[in-house]
This record gives C-alpha cells, sequence and structure tokens, in this order.
C-alpha cells in the first residue's frame, strides 16, 4: 500500500482508469432470470463518478470477462472510451488500449477483485481493489477502498484521481448518471 501523498502524486500523473465490471462496478452477484438472460445492478454514484473522470480528460476502459447485453448497455449509455466484453484473458487487450492512447503505464490506473484482473494491474502505474477482491487482488493493490464494490468503491477512485488533478469533486456538472 502507499503512503496518501505519494498516491496522490501518482494519482495526478493517470490518463485512463482500467476497470473490470463484476466486483468492481457491482457487487460480483450475477441475476439469472429464468428465460437466461442476466441483469446486472450499477450504483449511480459510479457512473456519476466516472461521467466527471472522463469530464477531467481521463479515459476510462473497460474490460470484463463477461459480455452480457445488460453490462453492454450500461456501458454504451455512459459512453466509456473503450469496451471489451466476453474475455479472461485481459492483458493484450489492455495492453492495446494503452498503447493506442500513447501512454506509459505510470499514466494508467487499474481496479479489479479477481485473478484476471491482475492483467489490469501489469498494465497500470496505479492499481486499486474493493476490499471484497481476493486476497491477491488486495495484496497487489496500491489502495483498497472503504466503499465496497456496487456500492461507491469506484466513485471512491474517481474522486481520488480527480483530487489529485485538482479538480473538486464535489462540483456539480450535468452527466449522465
Amino acid at each position: 500500500m502507499s503512503s496518501g501523498g505519494e498516491l496522490l502524486v501518482r494519482a495526478a500523473r493517470v490518463r485512463l482508469l482500467l476497470t473490470d465490471v463484476d466486483g468492481v462496478w457491482t457487487d460480483g452477484r450475477l441475476t439469472w432470470h429464468e428465460d437466461g438472460r442476466d441483469s446486472a445492478c450499477f450504483h449511480v454514484h459510479d457512473g456519476y463518478g466516472m461521467q466527471r473522470l472522463r469530464r477531467a480528460g481521463v479515459a476510462v476502459a473497460v474490460v470484463s470477462g463477461r459480455d452480457s447485453p445488460a453490462v453492454r448497455s450500461r456501458f454504451e449509455f455512459l459512453g466509456v472510451d473503450a469496451l471489451v466484453l466476453g474475455t479472461l484473458e485481459k492483458g493484450p487487450p489492455a495492453r492495446s488500449i494503452r498503447e493506442s492512447l500513447g501512454l506509459a503505464p505510470e499514466e494508467v490506473a487499474a481496479m479489479g477483485d479477481d485473478l484476471p484482473d491482475l492483467a489490469l494491474f501489469d498494465e497500470a502505474g496505479l492499481c486499486f481493489a474493493p476490499p471484497g477482491a481476493v486476497p491477491e487482488v488486495r495484496a497487489r493493490a496500491d489502495l483498497v477502498t472503504r466503499a465496497p464494490a456496487g456500492a461507491g468503491a469506484l466513485r471512491e477512485v474517481c474522486d481520488l484521481i480527480l483530487r489529485a488533478r485538482g479538480v473538486d469533486p464535489a462540483e456539480a456538472f450535468g452527466g449522465k448518471p
């Protein structure tokens, strides 16, 4: 884990946030309906935080092992910069996204909760995990959020990066929650 001051210095350099979905944006539970459809529950605070981050000039990319219409719809609505669904091999798409933006790992932050997300961490200079992440992911994280996944953990990370960049997270704007 990094000290508070060092963490803010590193967060100020972030120009891309890479995230997983299940266990980061959601609480990790999956709801399967009898007709075979699935649904996901997202917290509005996380979406608003992501919109504020993008407005401050930080790109957001989502790389997830699961592909579903509900997840795809949410991120298309929010307008993420890159969306890769349906792959547990997260390293190659994460590297491709980072390189396509011309960024060094030190300019990338990543947030994940399970073993496949360690590949996201490999492309990032700053790593975050929610408290429910598996021990191996928490051990590699520079910060484990106070808020749980699906209940503001991502917003906590967005606000930290905004503060580090000198943007007041409390300042309102008209983004999409």
